[in-house]
């Protein structure tokens, strides 16, 4: 059948049109060629707000119930005896979702299928592949955004706020900025200098699957590494986290509501090695795009060369695997800013984003009054179940976070180097609860300045006030990561002296603000070393990485002549 079959086949089918009519009506004023991205606003959820009435009672209805997740190929559910459960971090005795790994055959299943739907998905328009996840944003912004807020908060113990700017206004971004930038980078075309050659460029999906292999610390970037790679006309099989699961299951299902055709994005629940040794012996693998840890990241591009010689294609790789994110203070910085800054970025979320500052050299002049200032907001932050619209931060995601995050609390305890600022107390009776902790440290090289700990916790290294150039130099060079860093700084010299210096050291760099908080659109994020391959997620690069160009020259006149030039 020839692919111009496919495709009027694939667009008259019932379905098809229904799906077609949903987005049309739910994005009126969109059209595609004209269409310019904006961040998504956010509400306040202040006091006697609606929004704030509305999602309370999404988290009601969410709370109590346990929800029970299949795994999802094509339009057919399946569930395994290995049956699996996420608990509320804050409240571990209850189950917010029941879910089911899959087998190896399972995932085998999956990738057919996928396989199967890729065909006529990368022969849809862009316009129309567009359209569906435009309308995805449309339902996230409006009526889904409240359901995607609370299993958020529920499931990955997020405060509203953390929430909001993930669950919601992120994933809205990811999704309307990407349509964006899917139409501009498709809009080149290669020069044709003559009217007897026309040259073009065609902007195909990769051949065969992506793999989507998602983390718990963000929703938004859950439905962001599988829905990139199905914008650009390939097929993923997403892997969610086990400690994201609700909130992926509803970002899913929303997907597949806007008219995404079944088979394109395959939600598959699995044991990470057996996903990882099924997906990497397929010869159909087209890439893998992840965030998560160094270790796993690492064993994913070992098994993908283990099996090169198998492939169809080259695979592509794409990792986000964190960091160890540094606040470098100079002398001339503002107090407060630096203050107020460091608390946000160490301890927004439980300091469990890939971002949050992790590590801080200050002047020693400094310190005492930075820490003071620090040490009251301290006092004022409340920790506890994100119901509580009071709480800075709740509980870390699981018991195995829990107890890594202790072991590096209970070390500092117990080094000569180290002491404990504020914080050091951990509490999983309830919920997997660690305090925000500032520890200082006479030793900038101490395992604690080096190593990820990806949580509440802050190292703090007291600086000699006129060596600051060379604790910089070591700064830059103490981690094996590069994802994000922040000077403060007001004097114009030291400001380029500091820029120049950690020019390698961070893929994402701010002067005089917080580590975190990257935008799409404003801020694309990726990091260098240990970091990741630095894609920028949130830019229009990024997209790149799931085409695979087709360059066609086609010659008006007929060829005549064998001899070269060089030969007359």
């Amino acid at each position: 059948m020839s692919n111009i079959r496919l495709l009027q086949n694939f667009l008259r089918s019932s379905s098809r049109l229904q799906h077609v009519r949903c987005a049309s009506s739910l994005i009126q004023n969109y059209d595609f060629e004209s269409f310019v991205a904006a961040n998504e606003p956010m509400p306040s959820y202040g006091p006697d707000s609606p929004e704030r009435k509305q999602l309370y009672e999404a988290l009601n209805k969410y709370k109590d119930t346990t929800t029970d997740i299949p795994i999802v190929i094509g339009d057919e559910e399946f569930r395994t005896k290995d049956v699996r459960y996420q608990v509320m971090p804050f409240d571990h005795q209850k189950k917010t979702a029941k879910f089911y790994y899959a087998t190896p055959d399972i995932i085998q299943k999956a990738i057919d299928n996928s396989l199967k739907a890729r065909k006529q998905w990368e022969l849809t328009p862009l316009e129309k592949r567009a359209e569906i996840f435009m309308t995805a944003a449309e339902m996230i912004s409006k009526q889904k955004r409240m359901d995607v807020m609370a299993t958020t908060m529920l499931g990955q113990a997020k405060n509203i706020w953390q929430a909001e700017i993930d669950a919601a206004a992120e994933l809205v971004d990811f999704l309307r900025f990407n349509c964006q930038f899917s139409r501009d980078i498709t809009r080149y075309q290669p020069l044709s200098p003559s009217e007897s050659v026309n040259n073009s460029a065609i902007y195909r999906g990769c051949e065969g699957f992506w793999a989507a292999i998602t983390p718990f610390n963000f929703t938004a970037i859950g439905g962001h590494l599988c829905s990139a790679p199905a914008l650009m006309g390939n097929v993923s099989l997403w892997k969610p986290s086990d400690t994201a699961m609700l909130s992926n299951y509803t970002v899913f299902k929303i997907f597949r509501e806007a008219g995404l055709p079944p088979g394109v994005i395959n939600f598959v629940p699995a044991d990470g090695p057996v996903f990882g040794d099924v997906i990497t012996k397929s010869p159909h693998l087209a890439g893998v795009n992840f965030t998560g840890s160094v270790r796993t990241f690492k064993t994913i591009w070992k098994l993908v060369a283990q099996n090169l010689d198998n492939y169809v294609s080259y695979p592509r790789l794409i990792g986000e695997c964190g960091g160890k994110n540094f606040h470098f203070v100079h002398k001339s910085a503002d107090v407060k800013s630096v203050a107020v800054g460091t608390v946000r970025s160490a301890f927004e979320y439980g300091g469990q984003k890939c971002s949050a500052c992790s590590r801080m050299y200050i002047p020693q002049s400094m310190w005492p009054e930075v820490k003071q200032k620090m040490l009251d907001i301290l006092k004022e932050i409340q920790l506890g179940s994100p119901l509580d619209n009071k709480i800075f931060l709740s509980a870390v995601i699981d018991d195995k976070a829990f107890n890594r995050i202790k072991s590096y609390i209970e070390y500092a305890k117990n080094s000569p180097n180290l002491s404990i600022v504020a914080g050091g107390k951990c509490d999983d009776s309830q919920g997997y609860f660690v305090q925000p902790t500032v520890i200082e440290t006479s030793d900038p090289q101490d395992k604690i300045m080096q190593e990820e700990i990806f949580g509440p916790v802050l190292s703090v290294f007291p600086y000699p006030d006129d060596e600051y150039f060379k604790y910089a130099q070591m700064a830059s060079k103490t981690s094996p990561f590069a994802l994000t860093g922040a000077i403060f700084v007001k004097d114009s010299v030291a400001r380029e002296e500091l820029v120049d210096t950690f020019r390698e050291s961070a893929g994402n760099f701010y002067i005089n603000d917080k580590s975190t908080g990257s935008v799409v659109g404003q801020q694309p994020f990726g990091g260098d070393r240990l970091s990741g391959t630095n894609d920028k997620a949130g830019g229009p690069h990024y997209l790149m990485k799931f085409v695979s160009v087709k360059c066609v020259k086609e010659t008006k006149t007929p060829l005549k002549e064998w001899l070269l030039p060089s030969m007359k």
